[in-house]
């Protein structure tokens, strides 16, 4: 079995209500959904990079949440919404529904209108899933890998990203060290504190994945596109 990662770019009427509302502001740039069910009538968990206020404008889109719960934590505002209606796009859903494939969280939508999302199945039934995909929107096949059975290793949020790139940058991981926290938070234009929280959160992170893969026999962490195999063919 394959694990596929796609980007897809929507159409402007094909937009989640709350995706179209997310490109229309400057405050909030990304949202990650992390926990659906198989059913509309579900309460969903979603995390957002911005503050509760800014999560309830966002949020107000969403015409067919009966109840909302916001907890502010991580860099961000986690929301629990219960909802009646998914509200995408028919068109999307039907290809979904008719996958022979799985879908593995996080869903994440970002402000310039695109998303990203991982996909396990059988080769066939990928290229299937592709092929019905790409006659709704355009969509891009960013990395392929063998599926693995048990947990998956961690990944980096953008943000935790761009703080280990800006530290890299400013020469906070050089030996001897010659940048600080204080130039990686100018970097990002945020507060030191919140750099250095970012950086830990990502040092944490990245030191759990290295030694989930040694403990699978990795004598290195593997790169996103080693051993990787297209399925469009």
């Amino acid at each position: 079995m394959k694990r596929v990662a796609f980007e897809v770019t929507y159409p402007s009427e094909a937009l989640h209500p709350l995706h179209r509302r997310l490109t229309r502001t400057t405050v909030a740039s990304r949202m990650e959904l992390l926990a659906w069910g198989p059913t509309d009538d579900v309460t969903t968990l979603s995390w957002f990079d911005a503050g509760p206020e800014t999560v309830r404008e966002l949020l107000a889109a969403v015409e067919t949440a009966s109840a909302t719960d916001l907890v502010e934590a991580d860099d961000g505002t986690y929301a629990f919404v219960r909802q009646t209606d998914y509200e995408f796009d028919d068109d999307l859903m039907a290809v979904v529904s008719a996958s022979r494939a799985v879908f593995l969280p996080p869903v994440t939508f970002r402000g310039d209108g695109t998303a990203t999302f991982e996909a396990v199945g059988e080769h066939g039934a990928l290229s299937e899933f592709y092929g019905a995909l790409g006659e709704l929107t355009e969509v891009r096949i960013e990395r392929v890998h063998d599926f693995r059975r048990g947990a998956s290793p961690p990944t980096l949020t953008d943000r935790r990203r761009e703080a280990v790139s800006a530290a890299a940058a400013v020469g906070y991981y050089d030996v001897p060290r010659t940048g600080t926290v204080a130039d990686v938070a100018a970097e990002l234009d945020c507060a030191t504190s919140t750099a250095g929280e970012l950086l830990r959160r990502a040092e944490s992170t990245l030191v759990a994945e290295f030694v989930s893969r040694r403990g699978r026999g990795a004598a290195t962490p593997r790169g996103p596109d080693r051993g990787s195999e297209d399925v469009r063919n």
